[in-house]
C-alpha cells in the first residue's frame, strides 16, 4: 500500500511544501515542534484541505486541487490517534472500543474485538471508565478504538508526547506489537529520536515546513551532521544486529553486529531476532589504548573515519568499528590531546546503560 503526498499549503506566515511516499510499515514524520508534521497529518486525514497539490493512497485519489477532488475525512477510512486519548468519559473502555467498530462496515471489519484487546493488553480494563485509567492505559484504549474502525491507514500524532518516561516505556512494546502483528501502514509523528529509532523503518525529516531528507531509519540516525545534529541530547547512531545469546542470570543480551558484539541490558527479544540499538553520541568515550578496569561492558576496536567540529567547542568523531559506525561527542580539546585524525586506530567505550533496544 503506497501513500503519496505532494502538497503546498499556507498557514498564516507559515509555508508548507512537502513531497514524499510511504510504502507500508511505519513511516515517521520527524522534526522539531513547528516543522509542519501535524499539518501534514491533518491534510492526509482530510481535516485540512491543501491549497495546492495531490494526496493518494494506491489508486485512490484523496485530494487533487487541479481536478478539484477532495474526499471527506469520514470516507477515507483512516484511524487517527492524537496526543491526548480523547476517550468518551461517560463510556466504559468496552463502549469506547465499540464506538470505533461502529465506523467499520460490517463486511469490512478486519480486526476482531478480542484480537485487539489481546494485542494491547487491555482485557482487565474493559469495564473501567477513562477516569480510572493511567495515561498509558488511555492511549492503549485510544489505539484500540482506532484499530477497530478497520482503518486502511493509521495516523499517530505524537501519541506518547503527553506521557512521562515510565508510561512511554509501558506503551512502546504494544506499539511494536502493533507494527509487527498487523499489516496496517502507520504514519507516526514524533520529535523523539528514541521513539522513532525503535519503531520506524522509514523517516521523513521535516524542517520549517519542508522535507529535509528521507531514508531508512538506520541511515538517517547515523548521520554525523544534518537534521539530527541539532538535537544534542539524543543525537547518535542506530545499529542493526541479531540477538546471539542471553545471560539469564544478569539479564543481558548479546547482539551481534557486522563484526563486533554489543552487550545490551534486558531480554526483550528472542535469539535470532533482528534488533536495532540506539547509541547516543554523548555516551561514547574514546581511548587510543585499550582501557582496563572499567565498568563499561562494550569496548569496540575501530578506526577514526572523520571528525566534525561544532561552534560550542565539541567535536563529533565517527569511528568505523568493522563496518558499523559509532559516533562519539567529545570536546575539541580532547580530540587535539588524543591527536585524533582520520585513519587512527581507536577504542570506542560505550556505557552499557546507554544502549536502547
Amino acid at each position: 500500500m503506497t501513500l503519496s503526498v505532494d502538497i503546498r499549503h499556507r498557514l498564516g506566515a507559515f509555508s508548507l511544501e512537502t513531497s514524499f511516499t510511504s510504502e507500508g510499515g511505519v513511516t515517521a514524520l520527524f522534526g522539531r515542534s513547528g516543522s509542519g508534521k501535524t499539518s501534514i497529518v491533518r491534510i492526509i486525514a482530510g481535516l485540512t484541505r491543501p491549497d495546492h497539490g495531490r494526496v493518494s493512497l494506491d489508486d485512490t485519489v484523496l485530494a487533487d486541487t487541479t481536478r478539484q477532488i477532495f474526499v471527506p475525512r469520514h470516507r477515507r477510512r483512516f484511524g487517527y490517534v492524537f496526543q491526548e486519548s480523547r476517550l468518551f468519559p461517560h463510556f466504559s473502555v468496552r463502549q469506547n472500543l465499540n464506538y470505533g467498530r461502529w465506523f467499520a462496515p460490517r463486511n469490512e471489519r478486519s480486526e476482531s474485538f478480542d484480537g485487539v484487546v489481546d494485542l494491547l493488553g487491555i482485557e482487565k480494563l474493559l469495564d473501567r471508565r477513562p477516569a480510572k485509567l493511567s495515561g498509558g492505559e488511555k492511549q492503549r484504549v485510544a489505539i484500540g478504538r482506532a484499530l477497530l474502525s478497520s482503518p486502511r491507514l493509521l495516523l499517530m500524532d505524537e501519541p506518547l508526547a503527553a506521557l512521562d518516561e515510565a508510561r512511554k516505556a509501558e506503551i512502546l512494546p504494544y506499539l511494536e506489537r502493533l507494527r509487527d502483528e498487523t499489516r496496517i501502514p502507520i504514519i507516526y509523528v514524533s520529535h523523539s529520536i528514541a521513539e522513532v529509532a525503535r519503531l520506524a523503518s522509514r523517516v521523513v525529516v521535516m524542517r520549517d515546513g519542508k522535507v529535509e531528507t528521507i531514508g531508512a531509519a538506520v541511515d538517517i540516525f547515523s548521520q554525523l551532521s544534518g537534521p539530527l545534529a541539532t538535537d544534542r541530547r539524543e543525537a547518535g547512531v542506530l545499529l542493526e544486529g541479531r540477538v546471539e545469546s542471553m545471560d539469564d542470570r544478569h539479564r543481558l543480551t548479546v547482539v551481534a553486529l557486522k563484526t563486533a558484539k554489543l552487550v545490551v541490558p534486558g531480554q526483550a527479544a528472542a535469539i535470532g531476532k533482528t534488533v536495532r540499538v540506539h547509541i547516543p553520541a554523548r555516551d561514547v568515550m574514546l581511548a587510543t589504548a585499550r582501557p582496563e578496569g572499567l565498568s563499561a561492558l562494550n569496548i569496540l576496536d575501530g578506526v577514526v573515519r572523520d571528525i566534525g567540529a561544532a561552534a560550542d567547542g565539541t567535536a563529533e568523531v565517527r569511528v568505523d568499528c568493522g563496518g558499523d559506525i559509532v559516533t562519539a561527542r567529545i570536546t575539541q580539546f580532547s580530540a587535539e590531546r588524543l591527536g585524533l585524525k582520520a585513519g587512527l586506530p581507536i577504542h570506542a567505550v560505550i556505557k552499557t546503560v546507554a544502549l536502547e533496544q
